[in-house]
Parts: C-alpha cells; sequence; structure tokens
C-alpha cells in the first residue's frame, strides 16, 4: 500500500510536472504571440510616428511661410487702421460741418417759415388790394405784349423794306452790268 500510495504520490506530481510544463509551454507560446504582436504594433507606431514627423515637417515649413505672410498682412492692416483713422477724423470734420448746415437751414426754414406766415396773414388782410395789383399786373403785361408785338412787326416791316430795296437795287445793278456789256454779248 505503500507503494501504491508512493505511486499515487508520484503519479500526481508527474501530472502536476506535466501541466506545469505544459502552462510554461503555453505561456511561452503566448509570450511569443505577444511578442509578434508587440514588434508589429511597434513597427506600425514606427510608421506613424514617422509620418507624424514628416508632416510636422511640411507643416513647419507651411508655418513659417504662414507666419511671413501674416506678418505682412499685419503691417498691411496697421497701415489700412491708420488710413481709416485718418478718414474718419476727415469725416468727423465733414459731418460737424454738415451738422452746423442743418442748423443754420432749420433756422432760415423757420424764418422763411415766419415770413411766409406773415405775408398770408397780409394776404388775407389786404387781399382787395392785392385783387387791384393782379388786375394792373395783368393789364400792364398786357401792355407790354402789345408793345412787344408791335414792335416786332414794325422791325419785320423794316426788315422787308430793307430787303425790297437790296431786291431793287441788285436788278438795277443787274440792269446796268447788262447795258454795258456789247450787245452781242447780252443776246439782243
Amino acid at each position: 500500500m505503500y507503494n501504491r500510495r508512493k505511486y499515487e504520490k508520484n503519479k500526481g506530481s508527474d501530472e502536476m510536472q506535466v501541466l506545469l510544463y505544459v502552462s510554461a509551454a503555453i505561456i511561452a507560446i503566448a509570450f511569443a504571440i505577444l511578442v509578434v504582436y508587440t514588434c508589429r504594433t511597434l513597427l506600425s507606431v514606427q510608421k506613424t510616428l514617422e509620418n507624424v514627423a514628416s508632416t510636422l515637417e511640411g507643416l513647419e515649413k507651411q508655418m513659417q511661410g504662414i507666419s511671413v505672410e501674416t506678418e505682412q498682412l499685419l503691417h498691411k492692416t496697421n497701415a489700412l487702421a491708420d488710413d481709416i483713422q485718418q478718414k474718419s477724423q476727415s469725416l468727423n470734420k465733414v459731418v460737424e460741418g454738415v451738422d452746423g448746415i442743418g442748423t443754420t437751414i432749420h433756422s432760415l426754414n423757420t424764418k422763411l417759415r415766419n415770413v411766409s406766415d406773415s405775408v398770408t396773414n397780409e394776404i388775407e388782410n389786404n387781399a382787395d388790394k392785392v385783387a387791384q395789383v393782379v388786375q394792373w399786373s395783368s393789364a400792364a403785361i398786357e401792355v407790354y405784349n402789345h408793345f412787344r408785338a408791335t414792335r416786332q412787326e414794325k422791325k419785320l416791316e423794316k426788315a422787308e423794306k430793307k430787303l425790297e430795296k437790296e431786291e431793287k437795287k441788285e436788278k438795277k445793278e443787274k440792269k446796268e452790268k447788262r447795258s454795258r456789256l456789247p450787245i452781242r454779248m447780252r443776246g439782243e
């Protein structure tokens, strides 16, 4: 029985050793697989980091170009801001001037309204006198128009008489020229 116990004891120990070896083999295989995948991952990470590095180099070059352009743009913006400020100050002066003109026009409108109101009141108070003035004005305009028409007619008559005189004078001169020509040339 002792042997049997020893055998069973050894048998359990052998099984443990086999299990231990199998476990060690599984651990070794798992570790090898882990190492392989870790290597692959590290290679992938290395490629990614190389891509990132090259991208960063390109980005750095672009940033240098952008910083130069940004600096130029900043100078132009400052110059533009100065120009806008100067024009704004000039515009403020113009606005102040327009405001003064607006005040003047407002006071002028007020005065014109007052004058217009007073003239309207006077006209209403003196409506009969205004009617007479209108009648006399109409009569004066008619006389003036008649005088002008008469004067125009006289000028026209003078011009016609002058034209007739010139025509007679031309006929007379032609006649005299003809009479001076020999008979053959006259066509007689």
